[in-house]
């Protein structure tokens, strides 16, 4: 520390306090408040409004209390207050007391902690501070008491760590603005430093009298203490750099107490604690000395390991010194103390002692053998000196006029760089003692540890680098350059060490200017760019050194080319010129390889290189006009360029006008050249067929439909063509095509209903594949989306593909009857089963039914008599029994009710139905036991049941049943059949005949052509007696009692006697029969599908068109030709 100024006021100082931004300083004496300007100590105002003695004076930090808050809250506390202090959050506020308790309150004055001492009331609170520092995770409170201790405690109340002794009773204690240290002072008549954490690290100045107050000044580094005999002193502590150096290992001081060892390169650092005041540092190699007040300890690195980081205590000297510098070695430590030097052991021997003859200002370890290090001394006379620690004579390297300020040697310990005290950088050659050269405002020098002749020096602002004798080239940067190791500079900048990457480019151009390749490669390998070393290389391999060319580039064109020089060099060829001309071909100076070539005489080696580098130009320049056999070599060279050229519309160009097409044609369409090709196809002949079919090909590749297809065209190849269409699956146009040409039919077909069916677009992929014939792939396709429509619950659909299924079936059995023909059969069935089972599965499913229920009724009942033991997939006989339940209760068919709800208990019900369907089989049985009344059978006129174990037929004459597709009422249609001697066309045109008895028969008769759909509307005039008129009525009866069903067979009289209205013909295609219905009563009208053959009520028929558009079972649009 240093003292800034000293002024006595002949008053007690109990106090002084800073202004919060350190300009004013105020002092508690006596009577007085004296207020001083910081900066020059001059008195600003005296105050003199106190009547008794002033202890305590500060400033407030974020307001005065206001005089007008009128109340003031007061509390009562244990002991007389001696000191207090708020946080820094001014949320709590410290009480030391005299009875030596330390109490902390919050802003409500409610005490929160207390602390109790254990020195008790003997060992008063006299001074207390809360540490300011911002970094602290917790509030720390620093308490000194009168018992001789300071302590530090957690907001809490718990302590941290232990007491720490004083020799002194304390009066005042205070932080550093940033929290780093504390000052006290007290009896002992000093002002101490000490860390944060207590430990002492020396006095700041001593005094005549006791210290009652001692202040930081905030944000400085200015300590002001005030004495019991008025005396006021203000000190400057400066706080000096402690480090030391070795390689890329640098060690400094931290919070006076720490060493932090940083590794430059990797940036690794570690601290090392050592609760005492460093003094000294000092590093080498392995070892790490740290001097302590009473001690110094030496560390040793774990490991040999270049980037280990972990040290530990090899061995302790437990002994005070003074030394001005300190230096550690493999074995020893070295202790500067003025003129003196002392080497001692590490067990504290003193070995050597040399006495120089003037003070030592520079000492630094240039390693040796471990126990054999070598030493460069620089001393104020300017004598330099080199001291082997084994040797206990020194040997003087050079003597100069001025003191010496910093020394290195270099690498290989040929040459030494000196900075004098006149900044003045000197090189020596110590062999010779010559002075290489030296240069001005350099504050220090370091040479490069990799390389003998580069050093580098600072000062001024600027990095200097030297390389051998040239010129220095400079850079900014600002402080001390301390060392130099390879491309990395260590810079000292303040307080921080840091290494800075300087690529070596300057000094290996100087290299380079100067042909030195070997130095400029060793300068490169410190440390230089990417392009640096490319320069480097061409400009060895242009100087033909050829060791040193592309060692580091790895540019196999050049490493080649080396190679074939080397080989030729040990054939005895020694042509330099002849070298540099083949280096300047392969740098692309072309021009100048052609003079040297044609200097050696080589010239078919220039014409070479220009024709295999395509400059023509350059070359025919080359030859001239006056040798026609080189002329011709090069037009057969440029013919060769054209096949294998980078320029390929020239070369194709070149190959049409030599009328090579083929050639032209693969090059222009390998790079899709369209408008050159459609040219070249229009011009060329039809018969020169294997063009066109690679132009045909290079536009399909090329995806140009149009132009292939004209290509196509011009070959007359429809075949091709008809691919064409496919490949790219323009159908229209292979439509089109086929029309003309039905041979090619499969060819379009077959791929046309695979790519339907790729795209899920299986029903028209179905009818592809029927229009191409191929039938069991149609049936496969129909197979599939009936299973889909089925697991899927789409049963309109799975009906309507079994219907579909049913007649491509009918269709193959024009070819392959018997088994096809069971199969439509049970196709039709299982359509007509999915048909109505989805009113059934919507009735149950879904909230709402588009049904009457007289319909579901009707449907259910078709169900359940349709049904065989092996029910289709999908389909629910619970669903059905349930509807029919619900229906047949609704309508009054109470026994079949119960017969449903019966069956229902025989089945595995969902749980949804369950509590229906149990409620509704307990109430069914309060109604009575019948039903509506039945069907009537229109041959025999027996009512039937509602239900028929025989199925769908009349139980007393064995009548299959016919159904309305759409209510599924039953119809009054009778089926007939014909008599074997007579065709289906001799039926028709018996029918057609008809004869009315238009005097016993007044019929009004009203026919409807809708769309191919026949429509029959009749009303017989009332009292004619058919039964004794009509010959089909007697064919219709049937021998009572038998099982077997007796159909009506009809002669041609019969035929001849029915009327073309009554009569509905099902007209199946080959190998089917036609089947004939008899409508008995006429006056019903009733409509048939013409495509699916089904029979419908006419007005629900015509409501259903008009809502779907199409049947709604074979859903034939409406406007389709029959």
């Amino acid at each position: 520390s240093a003292v800034v100024t000293t002024w006595e006021i002949r008053l007690h100082v109990y106090d002084l306090a800073f202004k919060p931004d350190g300009s004013q300083l105020i002092i508690a004496a006596g009577l007085r408040v004296l207020v001083y300007d910081a900066t020059d100590g001059s008195i600003i105002q005296p105050l003199k409004g106190h009547k008794d003695i002033v202890y305590c004076v500060a400033y407030a930090k974020d307001g005065l209390w206001s005089p007008e808050q009128k109340s003031v809250n007061k509390h009562k506390v244990s002991s007389k207050i001696t000191c207090c202090g708020w946080t820094n959050d001014g949320q709590y506020l410290a009480l030391g007391m005299m009875n030596g308790v330390v109490s902390i309150r919050n802003k409500n004055g409610e005490e929160k902690v207390k602390i109790e001492r254990p020195g008790g009331s003997s060992s008063p609170i006299w001074s207390i501070a809360w540490n300011p520092s911002k970094d602290e995770h917790n509030d720390i409170l620093a308490v000194a008491d009168w018992g001789q201790k300071l302590s530090f405690y957690q907001l809490s109340g718990k302590q941290i760590g232990k007491d720490r002794t004083l020799t002194y009773d304390p009066c005042c204690v205070g932080y550093f603005s940033k929290g780093e240290y504390i000052v006290m002072g007290g009896s002992d008549k000093q002002a101490s430093l000490y860390t944060k954490d207590g430990v002492r690290l020396g006095t700041i100045g001593e005094q005549n009298s006791w210290v009652w107050t001692c202040r930081v000044k905030p944000d400085s580094n200015f300590v002001v203490l005030g004495c019991q005999d008025g005396t006021i002193a203000c000190y400057q502590l400066i706080f000096s750099t402690v480090h030391g150096l070795y390689k890329d290992r640098y060690a400094y001081r931290d919070s006076m107490t720490d060493v932090i060892v940083q590794h430059l390169i990797t940036e690794q650092k570690v601290r090392i604690k050592c609760r005492e005041l460093v003094k000294k540092i000092a590093i080498y190699r392995n070892r790490l000395a740290i001097q302590l007040p009473e001690k110094i300890l030496i560390y040793e690195l774990y490991s040999d390991d270049s980037s280990d980081m972990h040290y530990r205590v090899k061995e302790k000297i437990c002994r005070k010194f003074e030394c001005n510098l300190l230096v550690v070695c493999s074995q020893h430590i070295i202790l500067c103390q003025e003129k003196r030097l002392q080497c001692l052991s590490f067990n504290s021997v003193r070995e050597k002692e040399w006495v120089m003859e003037s003070l030592i200002r520079y000492i630094k370890v240039i390693g040796g053998p471990p126990g054999r290090e070598g030493l460069l001394v620089g001393l104020k006379n300017g004598a330099i000196l080199k001291i082997f620690v084994d040797n206990p004579f020194p040997i003087t390297l050079l003597k100069l006029t001025t003191s010496v300020r910093c020394l290195d040697m270099s690498a290989s310990r040929n040459k030494l760089a000196v900075v004098d005290e006149h900044n003045t950088l000197l090189v020596y050659d110590i062999r010779s003692k010559e002075l290489l050269f030296q240069e001005p405002n350099a504050n220090s020098v370091a040479w490069n540890t990799q390389c003998e002749d580069m050093l580098c020096f600072s000062g001024n602002g600027y990095l200097n680098i030297k390389a051998s004798n040239f010129p220095v080239h400079q850079q900014k940067m600002q402080g001390f350059m301390v060392g130099y190791n390879g491309s990395k500079i260590f810079c000292l900048h303040v307080y921080s060490m840091s290494a800075v990457e300087v690529p070596q480019s300057a000094p290996m151009y100087q290299y380079l200017e100067r042909k030195m390749f070997k130095e400029a490669y060793q300068i490169a390998c410190l440390g230089v760019t990417d392009s640096d070393w490319r320069d480097l290389a061409t400009e060895a391999l242009e100087g033909l050194d050829f060791e040193t060319a592309f060692i580091r580039i790895r540019d196999l064109r050049y490493l080649e080319l080396i190679n074939s020089i080397e080989e030729r060099k040990k054939r005895g060829e020694n042509d330099n010129d002849l070298f540099l001309a083949d280096v300047y071909a392969y740098q692309g100076k072309f021009h100048e390889a052609a003079r040297l070539y044609k200097r050696t005489g080589h010239e078919s080696r220039a014409l070479s290189m220009y024709t295999d580098l395509r400059m023509f130009d350059y070359a025919k320049e080359f030859v001239g006009v006056t040798d026609p056999k080189s002329s011709r070599m090069l037009m057969t060279k440029q013919a060769d360029w054209a096949k294998s050229s980078k320029e390929p519309r020239a070369a194709a160009e070149m190959y049409l006008s030599a009328g090579e097409h083929l050639k032209a044609i693969d090059i222009i369409g390998e790079h899709g050249w369209a408008d050159m090709l459609i040219d070249i196809a229009r011009k060329l002949d039809k018969a020169e067929r294997e063009p066109l079919a690679k132009c045909a090909l290079h536009f399909k590749r090329l995806k140009h439909h149009g132009y292939a297809s004209e290509t196509y065209s011009k070959m007359g190849d429809l075949k091709a063509l008809v691919h064409l269409h496919v490949e790219t699956r323009h159908w229209e146009e292979a439509f089109s095509l086929v029309e003309k040409h039905p041979q090619f039919k499969n060819d379009v077909f077959v791929p046309y209903a695979q790519w339907l069916a790729e795209n899920d677009r299986f029903e028209e992929a179905q009818k592809a594949f029927h229009k191409a014939g191929l039938q069991n792939e149609a049936v496969k396709v129909l197979e599939q989306l009936t299973q889909n429509a089925v697991v899927e619950n789409r049963f309109n659909d799975a009906g309507y593909y079994y219907w579909m299924l049913s007649m491509q079936c009918l269709d193959i059995a024009k070819e392959q009857r018997g088994e096809m023909l069971k199969k439509f059969e049970r196709f039709q069935h299982l359509a007509e089963l999915y048909h109505v089972y989805r009113s059934i599965q919507r009735y149950t499913d879904e909230p709402f039914s588009s049904h009457m229920p007289d319909t579901l009724f009707n449907i259910c009942r078709f169900l359940l008599n349709n049904l065989t033991k092996d029910i289709p997939p999908g389909i629910s006989k619970v669903n059905t029994l349930y509807a029919l339940a619900k229906q047949s209760r609704q309508l009054g068919a109470y026994k079949l009710a119960r017969y449903a709800y019966e069956k229902l208990q025989e089945l595995h019900i969902p749980s949804r139905f369950q509590e229906s369907t149990e409620l509704g089989s307990l109430t069914i049985r309060s109604k009575p036991f019948h039903d509506k009344e039945g069907m009537m059978c229109y041959r025999c006129s027996t009512n039937n049941p509602l239900l028929n174990n025989h199925g769908s037929v009349c139980i007393n004459c064995r009548q299959p049943f016919i159904y309305c597709a759409s209510s599924y009422d039953v119809l009054p249609l009778v089926q007939f059949y014909l008599e074997e001697d007579i065709s289906d066309e001799d039926a028709l045109s018996l029918i057609d005949l008809e004869v009315p008895h238009t005097d016993q028969r007044a019929a009004r008769w009203q026919d409807i052509d809708n769309g191919g759909i026949l429509s029959v509307r009749t009303k017989m005039d009332e009292g004619l007696d058919d039964e004794e008129e009509d010959p089909f009525t007697a064919k219709m009866s049937f021998e009572q009692g038998g099982s077997n069903f007796v159909p009506v067979k009809v002669s041609r009289s019969v035929l001849r006697a029915m009327s073309r209205r009554d009569v509905l013909i099902k007209r199946w295609p080959r190998p089917l029969k036609w089947e004939y219905f008899r409508s008995l009563l006429p006056e019903v009208s009733i409509t048939m599908c013409p495509t699916c053959f089904k029979m419908f009520h006419s007005e629900d028929y015509e409501l259903l068109v008009l809502q779907h558009n199409c049947c709604p079972y074979c859903r034939r649009p409406i406007d389709e030709p029959n």
